[in-house]
């Protein structure tokens, strides 16, 4: 599915997987059209790296001009017993305004890892203030029950035009710190990383906690969406 050059979210997301894959050495391990009742062409693109020092890469493009629906989603998934971070960027485009979702997701109890949080975490709380300064930059809707299963410096918000360009900034910063500690790793936790990071998952991508599940499977049809899922989860 070819996404058209014009859409900023789009533009984002595949800077974002150029690095990623670049600087990883990923290989592509799946790559397929998502489909819907309300089109005659694909609404949607899955993609699937793998390889390097990360367990995988997903990506999730969902593209529906008749609705106003761009959205691009990247996860960059560390492997189940390493405690550095996963990844994550959301951007899309609604029809009105832009919006954005980004996050290092901790794979420990930060409350109880100081020295953790502060090499994972610390770096991006300048990144997180400039951001929040950008003229345009408005704070999205998102319960206490979601916020509790990504980091405090996530940045979940809505933006204009010359806004969400502006955070494209930020976007490389949040990067290039999980890219570096991809590399150099994270101080050690007292957790059992892999149990835990099934269980936050199993919570994150719930369509009981996230209601953005309901507006998929509408879109795609419970069968691609436990698909999508599926990727997702483990």
């Amino acid at each position: 599915m070819t996404t058209p050059t014009t859409s900023l979210p789009a533009a984002l997301s595949e800077r974002t997987l150029a690095t990623l894959t670049t600087a990883l050495k990923l290989s592509t391990v799946d790559d397929v059209d998502l489909t819907s009742p309300m089109s005659p062409t694909p609404v949607g693109r899955l993609r699937v790296w793998r390889g390097g020092p990360i367990d995988k890469v997903v990506s999730v493009q969902l593209v529906v001009p008749p609705i106003g629906l761009d959205s691009h989603m990247v996860f960059a998934f560390t492997p189940p017993e390493s405690a550095v971070p996963h990844f994550t960027l959301d951007s899309v485009y609604g029809g009105e305004y832009f919006a954005m979702h980004l996050d290092l997701i901790p794979r420990a109890d930060l409350a109880v890892h100081l020295d953790y949080l502060d090499a994972a975490f610390g770096p991006l709380t300048s990144l997180l203030e400039q951001a929040w300064q950008i003229e345009g930059v408005s704070a999205a809707a998102i319960g206490p029950r979601q916020r509790a299963m990504m980091s405090p410096w996530m940045l979940v918000c809505r933006a204009t035009e010359d806004a969400f360009t502006a955070l494209g900034d930020t976007v490389e910063g949040y990067l290039a710190q999980w890219l570096s500690l991809v590399e150099q790793g994270v101080p050690p936790v007292t957790a059992d990383t892999a149990t835990r990071d099934l269980a936050n998952r199993a919570n994150l991508f719930n369509p009981e906690v996230d209601p953005v599940w309901a507006q998929v499977t509408r879109l795609l049809g419970p069968e691609q969406t436990e698909r999508v899922r599926g990727e997702l989860l483990a």
